[in-house]
């Protein structure tokens, strides 16, 4: 009985020495792979936006059609961000400062239904900070191909 113990004790020390083995050769092929995944990552350079992130827009009359281009153009290029009208609403709000946020606090304050309408919310901008009408039907097309 105490032969058979010491039997199965020496298969057993030996059956963790050999996993012992296969462990650390495990951990050596982990470790290079880690290393290699290193430096394939330091060499893969991650896509960068075509277009560049919109300017603020104080309230300025004439920067108005080009903050609604540069809006317009963003929103286009990351359309997985911006599959709703609510999103294109709020990312146009946060890029207001100055007369052009104090504008947009009512219509926060009041929860109105044009913050989920992106046509009606660019409507009032124009409406608001000057947008003349031979501007307006130019450029209506471009915003109605987005």
């Amino acid at each position: 009985m105490v032969d058979e113990l010491v039997l199965l004790l020496h298969a057993l020390l030996m059956r963790h020495r050999a996993l012992s083995i296969e462990n650390s050769q495990l951990m050596e092929q982990l470790r290079l792979l880690v290393c290699e995944r290193a430096t394939l990552l330091r060499q893969v350079r991650p896509p960068s936006c075509p277009v560049p992130f919109p300017e603020t827009f104080d309230g300025e009359s004439s920067r108005l059609p080009e903050f609604i281009v540069q809006t317009a153009s963003y929103m286009l290029v990351n359309e997985n961000r911006f599959c709703n009208d609510a999103m294109k609403v709020a990312f146009l709000i946060s890029l207001l400062i100055g007369e052009a946020e104090e504008w947009v606090v009512p219509y926060i304050e009041m929860d109105s239904p044009i913050l989920g309408d992106y046509r009606a919310f660019l409507d009032e901008m124009k409406q608001c900070f000057g947008w003349d009408d031979d501007e307006e039907d130019d450029d209506e097309d471009e915003e109605d191909d987005y």
